[in-house]
């Protein structure tokens, strides 16, 4: 006796597992798609969502605390210097009479009043970020003589400057403040010849002889000899020839700080 063959389609079972399968394939098909566009849709949510956003800008952030720093670092360097130059400065004018202080406010260790060398300092430091700041904002890099040798022949000539103005005798003050301004505008052509330079030097010193025509005519110190007001009249060529050489030592301690271009 021949066996009865079985066909797929004669199985109830066969064919639901058939149409099972036939069943799934579009399921599964569409299921990853749904799943692939979901993926996208989170992605992209999560891109542009604030914590993503605030996660990118410590970059921008670090280059500001880095500039801070370098701000910070530049400025104690200034200080220290308007510091250290205040202290010998100033000492060299008291030694030579041109000079004096009340004898209760004279620092038994530097012959000095106490508050000179920080205020120096300070305006040391305010200075010489000023200068580069400046040639940033006009678009004028200064790029003439920047290196450090240049530098500390500026300050030789600068010290020069006010030693000479301490120790040198003319037979009236017109000459020795002829003389004096002379060699300042000498220091700046030598050391620096910018517009910016020539300006900040004046402006700084207008604006240092009004403080200290304020601060003798209170009585907090005075000049022997004054023949302008209250001061010396090479006073300023001292102010012109120190705020050149603090904002050439400014600019070269911001070489290493990228100039942000300037757009007009």
């Amino acid at each position: 006796m021949e066996k009865p063959i079985l066909r797929p389609e004669d199985c109830p079972c066969v064919c639901s597992c058939a149409a099972g399968k036939r069943n799934k394939a579009p399921l599964g098909g569409t299921a990853s798609g749904l799943a692939a566009k979901v993926g996208e849709m989170l992605s992209s949510s999560v891109s542009n969502s604030p914590l993503t956003l605030m996660a990118q800008k410590p970059s921008s952030s670090g280059g500001s605390l880095n500039l801070s720093r370098d701000v910070l670092q530049r400025s104690l360097v200034l200080f220290f210097v308007g510091t250290f130059l205040a202290l010998v400065l100033n000492l060299l004018q008291i030694q030579r009479n041109v000079t004096l202080f009340p004898e209760e406010v004279i620092s038994t260790i530097f012959s000095s009043a106490w508050w000179v060398p920080p205020c120096c300092g300070t305006a040391a430091a305010v200075v010489g970020l000023l200068y580069p700041c400046i040639d940033s904002h006009l678009g004028e890099p200064h790029k003439f003589k920047r290196e450090w040798a240049s530098v500390m022949r500026c300050i030789a000539v600068f010290v020069g400057i006010n030693h000479a103005s301490a120790k040198l005798d003319f037979a009236n003050n017109v000459q020795l403040s002829l003389t004096l301004a002379a060699l300042s505008l000498g220091l700046w052509w030598t050391f620096d010849r910018s517009r910016s330079g020539l300006g900040l030097g004046i402006t700084i010193a207008f604006l240092a002889t009004l403080i200290t025509q304020f601060l003798v005519y209170n009585g907090v110190y005075q000049y022997t000899s004054p023949d302008f007001l209250y001061i010396r009249s090479w006073l300023p060529c001292i102010f012109f020839s120190g705020g050149v050489t603090v904002g050439n030592i400014g600019r070269q301690l911001a070489m290493g700080v990228p100039e942000k271009p300037h757009s007009d």
